[in-house]
C-alpha cells in the first residue's frame, strides 16, 4: 500500500518536525484501515496563512490551528466502501485531499495545554486525516464522540497521548 505524503511549507524558517507528521498520517491510515494507495497533502503555514486561507473557503477571517479539505465523502470508519474513489490518472493514487497546519498556532496551543510541540502537531495531523476519511465532530454528541475515541487511540498507538 502506497500512502504519498506530499509536505510544503511556507515557513521561512526550517520546520523540523516533517518527519512526525508523515509518521502520524501514515499511522493514522493505517490504523483507520485505509487499504488503498492514496495522497495527501500537507501545508505548514503560520497565523497569517492560515488566516488568508480560512477566508478563501471558509469565509472566516481568522486564524485557526488546522483545516482540512477532503476530496471524497466517506462515511466514518469504512472509507473503502465509498464508490466514488478517483485515482489521479497521473500517479495512480486517490488523492484524499489537503490539510493546513498553522505551525505558529500548534506551538501556542502547546505551551496553553502544558504538553510538547510533538504532541500538539500529531494531534492536529490526526485530527485532520480523520476529517478527510469523513470524521466530523460539529454535532457535539455521537459524531464528536466517535472521532475523538479515534484520535485518542491513534495517539496511543503512536505513544502521543496526554
Amino acid at each position: 500500500m502506497e500512502h504519498r505524503i506530499i509536505l510544503d511549507s511556507e515557513l521561512e524558517e526550517q520546520f523540523p518536525y516533517e518527519q512526525l507528521l508523515v509518521r502520524c498520517i501514515e499511522t493514522a491510515l493505517d490504523q483507520q484501515q485505509v487499504d488503498f494507495d492514496c495522497e495527501v497533502n500537507v501545508l505548514i503555514t503560520d497565523d497569517e496563512g492560515i488566516r488568508q486561507i480560512n477566508a478563501e473557503t471558509r469565509e472566516i477571517d481568522s486564524p485557526t490551528d488546522v483545516l482540512s479539505f477532503p476530496m471524497f465523502y466517506f462515511r466514518p470508519g469504512v472509507p473503502s466502501e465509498s464508490e466514488e474513489l478517483e485515482e489521479d490518472p497521473e500517479t495512480g493514487l486517490v488523492p484524499l485531499g489537503d490539510m493546513v497546519i498553522s505551525y505558529q498556532r500548534a506551538v501556542a496551543q502547546a505551551e496553553e495545554f502544558g504538553h510538547s510541540t510533538e504532541r500538539e502537531l500529531g494531534y492536529l495531523c490526526v485530527h485532520s486525516v480523520l476529517h478527510l476519511l469523513g470524521y466530523d465532530h460539529m454535532d457535539e454528541g455521537e459524531e464528536k464522540r466517535q472521532m475523538r475515541e479515534r484520535e485518542e487511540a491513534i495517539m496511543a498507538v503512536m505513544k502521543l497521548e496526554r
